[in-house]
């Protein structure tokens, strides 16, 4: 959207319009910026921590005024601007002459255009995110009276005898200030609540205050619920799926409190899980049952509750009745596989068994599902429980790892890794990117055991208090590292635990407000688990920071895929998550990767290959043990898994009925002939993509067995229905493509004999060999499905048509699809379109731009196209041409003769595993064309070009443009 004075943007910090992103995207692109806020705090600089360190390399200047109103601006959010040498930063003292200060102004200046932000937002992280604000965005020249009365009213407060510099004095002052307030406020709240305890007192001897206070979440309250549903249809097991922090052990509490079982057990792996559990279940029940505590040093097993670590359980299950438990709680239920849970669950018969998960797609590859009968009483991933603000927000900060000796292997050798310049480098981001709350209470999770010990070391002799754990440490020693990294006096506490994986899952340490990632994620399970363990909320503490030292590594892919749940492993959508950041999540969670570090990701995508049958398997048997059964090709659709597409896109597959022919040897036993596999893979791959309607509507039509006439009937439909109308070209198009005319190369003959329609003197109607395959039920109704699932597709993604075209901006096609949906009669191979070619027939011309040339592209063809600017595009036309050459006067005078040109961009053609360019929509040629000679090395001589202006029709999505140009 281009903003104006005419044009203004409201943010409201709805879903994807938050002044945090705003704000990120602003401060970005501007020259000079001026901010006056009343209130700045930490957690509204948490986000723009990597934009304004890369404002301060570029030294963008900048003015910042905020005041001591109220003592509600943070002393350590000002120390932490103070020390940019780019800010100026003031603050306004409130006294008689200024008795409030509660402006929200911000300012960025480009080019003589001033974008002016008024409104309600405050520099703090709910202001900017979470809290319903109301700001209004104009962008004005600099000399327009609007940003002049802005501009002097700033510049009198700036300039006014109450506004200090931040100097190391006046913070030291307000500091003083701020902590006398704040320790009146936390006593006043402190005598407030203990006034509400000795009134629940009175009230009942035997109700906590906790339990008059405490209330089940929106995910317990649905868990409740769903579970209750499952009882009444007489099942006995039930799974739920809830993300690190979010409440599970409440849940079961909550839930157990309605069910009210006489007896029940509670089962985890760790005794230190088990105390806490205790605490959370005697906040629900108060003193109305009996708990108890068995594992190796308690023997408490006569109470109501009883809470049992497994490696106990495991040993002694038969010294308990096997229906001694009406009710049994597994904790870390995707640990079932084992065989010491097997043997446990086998024995004992309880009237409802309860298991509790983050991570049920384990690598194991032990069906958890199937252990509780696919009985999914809830399901809440990561990216739900931050919109439903369970968990406390994060800031992740993807920061390239550093080259030791200009080394950019997949595996440095240890000495690197732990070598003292590296050390440093990660001192120095941890201290930048800061922290939440008074002091550092950080985990860093490591490549190996040695790399933890050694890192440990070196932050000591840095002054940092550390320790390394492993799986060799026992309990106590792990407890007693989790309470000094907890204390609060850093005297007896610890700064940082360095470990490899003990802390992925299970420990709750509230407390955690820095997460240190220094090895490669080797799978999102993982990585969603380490950074769970930031993410539960605690007094006092805003946000966790997650710092991911990003190496060199081929499967950097997996950060944005764990990062924002998506499963479907479409390389847009990882792209699109990468570029967007900042804008990605909802509530006050952000992310951001440094300039290096998204390059690196970029390549990552770029290079792997989703379509390989290794993953997509994986994905597969993923959904299988979810559903218990064969997936549909719908059930991809709606639980997030693998892009069907991946499967078609696969050489070695084609369709969905080859893939379970493979993977499914005793359950799939479907047969078909040669045949019947043709045209089952022909529609799979050209049409379920579901990029043209036509088509589908048309096969729809044949598979309704209502086939005759169907080409007029259809097309009528296409515009009674869907006001699309269809000329005579675009019929000719169908007509080819349904009969097998269309194909070029290699797929001319590989699909002779596959045709769908055939001229009856009249019309069309289904062709006798289609109808006859039909015949074979199995057979239609698979089609029919490939069908069905293809005009979901076109509903879902391509909807929306971009003007007169069959294309919607910024969703990305082959080469293929562009001659099919341009109506040309026939394909034409990639070798002879060469980059644009001119369809005389339908007066088209599409351009083709690989944005990144490839080390192995001809000098010849090495063409230097690119953007200006969002708007204009530079483009080269084929080598040996001149401005007197025929394609060079049809694209010049394009308009005139009516020749439509339509852009195709993709960042790289060395991409080997996508095909496909975005569409970026109608360009229109701008200036005259400038003839040119460029030497060609390969051949010793010059070559002769032609470079043309573009303009395009609409200027490509911020987002979009950042990643190609990028």
């Amino acid at each position: 959207m281009e903003i104006s004075s005419s044009n203004p943007l409201f943010i409201s910090n709805a879903p994807g319009n938050t002044m945090q992103a705003f704000l990120d995207n602003e401060l970005s692109k501007c020259d000079k910026f001026i901010i006056s806020v009343a209130f700045i705090s930490r957690s509204g600089l948490a986000p723009l921590k990597q934009t304004l360190l890369e404002l301060e390399k570029r030294n963008v200047p900048g003015k910042i005024l905020t005041t001591d109103y109220l003592t509600f601006t943070e002393p350590s959010a000002l120390r932490a601007l103070s020390k940019y040498s780019n800010i100026e930063l003031k603050i306004l003292r409130c006294d008689k002459n200024i008795r409030g200060f509660h402006t929200k102004g911000y300012l960025f200046f480009k080019n003589r255009v001033v974008s002016v932000t008024i409104g309600s937002s405050n520099l703090t992280g709910n202001a900017l995110a979470i809290n319903k604000e109301w700001n209004t965005c104009y962008s004005v020249e600099e000399d327009e009276a609007l940003c002049k009365n802005v501009i002097n009213d700033f510049n009198e407060l700036w300039n006014s005898p109450n506004a200090f510099s931040a100097s190391d004095t006046v913070l030291n002052e307000y500091a003083q200030i701020y902590i006398e307030q704040k320790r009146i406020r936390r006593e006043l709240q402190r005598q407030k609540i203990a006034l509400e305890k000795e009134a629940a007192i009175n009230e009942s001897k035997t109700v906590s205050l906790e339990q008059i206070l405490l209330e089940p979440n929106s995910m317990q309250l649905e868990f409740i619920q769903k579970l209750n549903e499952i009882r009444a249809m007489g099942e006995h097991k039930a799974l739920l799926i809830s993300a690190t922090g979010t409440g599970k052990t409440y849940a079961a509490a909550f839930a157990m409190r309605e069910i009210n079982p006489k007896r029940a057990l509670f089962l985890v792996h760790r005794e230190q899980i088990l105390r806490n559990a205790i605490e959370s279940f005697k906040n629900v029940f108060g003193d109305t049952k009996t708990f108890g505590l068995y594992s190796g040093s308690s023997q408490e097993t006569d109470r109501d509750f009883v809470f049992a670590t497994m490696q106990t359980m495991a040993t002694h299950f038969n010294d308990f009745a096997k229906d001694e438990f009406q009710l049994i709680v597994v904790d870390e239920a995707h640990r079932v596989g084992a065989e010491s849970y097997q043997k446990m669950m086998a024995y004992f018969n309880p009237d409802l068994w309860i298991g509790m998960t983050a991570s049920p797609d384990r690598s194991d590859k032990f069906d958890v599902y199937a252990a509780f009968d696919h009985n999914i009483a809830h399901e809440i991933r990561l990216q739900e429980a931050m919109r439903l603000n369970l968990l406390c927000p994060f800031h992740y900060y993807g920061i390239t790892d550093i080259f030791v000796d200009g080394e950019e292997k997949e595996k440095r050798d240890f000495a690197k890794l732990v070598c003292d310049e590296r050390v440093n480098y990660i001192i120095e981001k941890a201290e930048y990117f800061g922290h939440s709350g008074n002091r550092v209470k950080g985990l860093a999770f490591c490549s190996s055991l040695e790399e933890s010990k050694e890192l440990s070391q070196k932050f000591n002799k840095r002054g940092y208090k550390t320790i390394a754990l492993s799986g060799a440490d026992s309990q106590e020693a792990r407890e007693q590292a989790v309470k000094q990294l907890e204390n609060d006096n850093r005297d007896n506490g610890l700064d940082y635990i360095f470990t490899v994986d003990i802390f992925n899952e299970g420990i709750d340490i509230p407390q955690v407000n820095q997460i240190l990632m220094l090895r490669p994620t080797e799978s999102p399970i993982i990585f969603v688990q380490q950074l769970g363990r930031g993410l539960r909320k605690a007094e006092d503490k805003e946000f966790v920071m997650i710092l991911d030292f990003i190496g060199n590594y081929s499967n950097n892919y997996m950060i944005p895929i764990a990062l924002s749940g998506d499963r479907t492993y479409n390389k847009d959508n990882i792209r699109r998550y990468v570029r967007q950041g900042v804008k990605a999540l909802e509530g006050a969670s952000t992310i951001h990767f440094d300039e290096i570090a998204r390059k690196r990701i970029y390549e990552s995508i770029d290079s792997a290959n989703f379509s390989e049958m290794k993953l997509i398997k994986e994905c597969y048997k993923n959904l299988k043990y979810k559903l218990g059964r064969i997936p549909s090709l719908m059930d991809y659709e709606e639980y997030g898994e693998i892009d069907v597409m991946r499967i078609f896109e696969n050489a070695s597959l084609g369709s969905y009925h080859k893939f379970l022919k493979k993977v499914e040897k005793d359950e799939y036993k479907v047969d078909f002939s040669t045949i019947e596999e043709k045209y089952l893979e022909y529609v799979s791959t050209k049409f379920a993509n579901g990029k043209r309607l036509h088509e589908l509507l048309i096969l729809d039509e044949l598979l309704g067995e209502n086939n005759g006439n169907v080409m007029s009937r259809v097309m009528s439909k296409m515009q009674n229905d869907f006001g699309i109308s269809v000329n005579e070209k675009t019929r000719k198009n169908v007509e080819n493509i349904l009969t097998g005319q269309f194909a070029s190369g290699a797929a001319k003959d590989t699909y002779a004999d596959v045709t769908f329609i055939e001229n009856d003197g009249n019309d069309f109607c289904i062709s006798s060999k289609f109808n006859e395959l039909l015949d074979n039920n199995e057979f239609r109704r698979q089609m029919t499905e490939v069908v069905k699932f293809g005009l979901f597709r076109n509903k879902k993604y391509f909807g929306h048509r971009y003007k007169d075209t069959s294309f919607c901006l910024y969703e990305k096609y082959t080469y293929e699809d562009v001659c099919r949906l341009l109506d040309w009669e026939k394909n034409e191979v990639s070798q002879n379109i060469g980059g644009y070619k001119h369809d005389k027939n339908t007066n088209t011309i599409p351009i083709f731009v690989n944005y990144e040339k490839g080390d192995n592209v001809k000098e010849s063809i090495r063409y230097e196209d690119g953007f200006i600017d969002e708007k204009t595009l530079e483009w080269i036309s084929k080598v040996n041409r001149k401005k007197t050459s025929k394609d060079v006067i049809s694209i010049q005078n394009s308009d005139r003769i009516g020749i439509k040109i339509d852009l195709f961009v993709r960042k790289n053609k060395d991409d080997k595993t996508s095909k496909e360019f975005y569409y970026l929509g109608r360009l229109h040629t701008s200036s005259e064309p400038i003839e040119f000679k460029k030497f060609n090395k390969d051949l010793g001589k010059d070559q002769s070009y032609v470079k043309f202006i573009y303009t395009l029709e609409t200027p490509v999505r911020q987002d979009i443009y950042d990643y190609l140009v990028g």
